[in-house]
């Protein structure tokens, strides 16, 4: 199975990634935790019905040291008791974020208000990146249907 279209190798789309991989970087030096960051880029991807990242998100958190249990629960979060009170505030951002569509009002304030109850101005900040962020690229990857399961951990880093 093959792309529709090689995003790497189309010259418009190849700058524009650059550009956004630059925000991502910017992300990952954010103080809002690694492992949140993964827990709501896999989330959003879940959502979204993108293949490809959830398997590249999937496979970072676990080489990341992530658990499995965790990552097998992520669809099914608010019955699951792994994962924190802020992880389970930054998963329901993350949700409501990403099914913007869905809801007539978007990011509810109770999700917001719960949200800024464990994470400060500069991690809201990096938890509204990596959702805008991670829509962007689940909705590239799902329009030119980018084949899911050979990602490496690190291929991008």
């Amino acid at each position: 199975m093959d792309a529709r279209l090689n995003l790497f190798g189309n010259p418009l789309v190849a700058r524009s990634l650059k550009h956004i991989a630059s925000a991502g970087k910017v992300l990952s030096d954010s103080t809002l935790p690694a492992a949140t960051q993964e827990l709501v880029k896999l989330r959003a991807s879940q959502i979204n019905g993108c293949g490809f990242c959830t398997d590249m998100h999937t496979k970072e958190a676990a080489h990341a040291g992530e658990t499995a249990t965790r990552l097998n629960l992520v669809a099914a979060w608010r019955e699951a008791t792994v994962f924190t009170d802020a992880e389970r505030a930054a998963l329901e951002l993350a949700e409501q974020g990403t099914r913007i569509a869905d809801a007539a009002g978007g990011v509810t304030d109770e999700a917001w208000a719960d949200a800024a109850k464990h994470y400060d101005e500069e991690q809201l900040g990096a938890l509204v990146l990596a959702i805008a962020l991670i829509n962007t690229f689940n909705r590239m990857n799902v329009i030119v249907q980018q084949p899911a399961g050979d990602y490496q951990p690190g291929q991008f880093g």
